[in-house]
């Protein structure tokens, strides 16, 4: 092994290092963030009603954030590989606009009639998110007629988010009693993630870490170019209809429960790449656990900074986010290279 490439596993073992002590004390200090402070904590052993807020409230919140920025941060290293191109968003195949519009016909069908009302409560706002989501990303692959051609795809995927958020518009302006609540959830909130929704997502993560890992080698060979990859014998479409899929369910469970959180899947693996050069296979690692405590620590700071009232999490995503890629902009185009 060269040097070189030595420095480099030690690197990203330490910035992983790095990420799990930084996830501990994120959990620690996530559980003490509150209207009531620190006080739930330190009287969970004599009070039911603080027991209740740290375990039922803060804990599943807390996790469910580092859940959440896990599946982005995935979801947008199978992307920005996918695509090559490092301004790829997990949003990018319409996800995020079938999630959207799937939630404001929900509402928007919700106590309209017995069966609409049936239908909702049975599968509720996140069941419909995540189907919107899903049946976007269909929708997506069905107008680039598959996987083939990674141009068509990235252009199907464009012009589906724009004709499916056009029509999310067109549903708030017909029903604008569901304005207020849609607006939570374009915004993004991990308010109210619980237990179940943290197993639902720590399943989803699971099998998409497990599935994009096994897979990382067709990213690697994607980076040297589609004829190279060819010639080392991978199968493209298929490996490619897999890689979609994957990056489907990582965004549309995230989406689903915690609406739409800007930038953490666009931003989690540029972080990694400026510390750390790697193969796919760490760099998919190593985003999981970028975009989790960005995520996490994003929803600790929506939290506390004008406390006892919340900011919007994906509000904070979005201008923090935004200005470091405004700054990673700045500073390679004063190098005279490129993002």
């Amino acid at each position: 092994m060269s040097p070189q490439r030595s420095a480099q596993n030690r690197r990203a073992l330490w910035l992983a290092g790095g990420l799990l002590l930084a996830t501990g004390l994120l959990l620690l200090l996530g559980v003490s963030v509150g209207s009531t402070g620190f006080e739930s904590v330190r009287a969970m052993g004599r009070d039911a009603q603080a027991l209740q807020i740290v375990w039922e409230i803060r804990l599943p919140r807390t996790v469910g954030a580092w859940l959440a920025g896990a599946l982005l941060g995935l979801a947008g290293a199978v992307a920005q590989g996918l695509f090559r191109n490092p301004l790829a968003d997990p949003y990018l195949l319409g996800s995020a606009s079938g999630a959207s519009l799937g939630v404001a016909l929900a509402m928007a069908l919700f106590g309209v009639s017995p069966l609409a009302t049936h239908w909702v409560a049975r599968i509720g706002l996140t069941g419909a998110a995540f189907v919107g989501a899903v049946l976007a990303v269909l929708l997506t692959l069905l107008l680039a007629k598959g996987v083939q051609h990674t141009l068509r795809l990235l252009l199907a995927g464009v012009i589906v988010g724009v004709v499916l958020g056009a029509l999310s518009s067109l549903i708030l302006l017909m029903t604008p009693d569901i304005m207020q609540a849609m607006q939570s959830f374009m915004l993004g909130s991990t308010a109210f993630v619980g237990w179940t929704a943290c197993a639902v997502m720590a399943g989803a993560l699971l099998a998409s870490l497990l599935a994009a890992w096994m897979m990382s080698h067709v990213l690697d060979g994607l980076a040297l170019g589609e004829a190279t990859a060819q010639s080392l014998g991978l199968k493209l479409p298929q490996m490619r209809a897999a890689l979609v899929a994957v990056l489907a369910l990582a965004t549309g469970t995230a989406v689903a429960q915690t609406g739409l959180v800007a930038f953490v899947g666009l931003a989690a693996p540029h972080l990694v790449r400026s510390v750390v050069k790697t193969t796919h296979g760490r760099l998919i690692v190593l985003a999981t656990l970028m975009g989790a405590v960005l995520l996490m620590a994003a929803d600790i700071l929506a939290r506390w900074l004008i406390a006892p009232q919340e900011l919007p999490v994906g509000v904070l995503t979005a201008v923090l986010g935004g200005g470091y890629l405004l700054w990673l902009m700045h500073r390679s185009s004063a190098r005279g290279g490129g993002i």
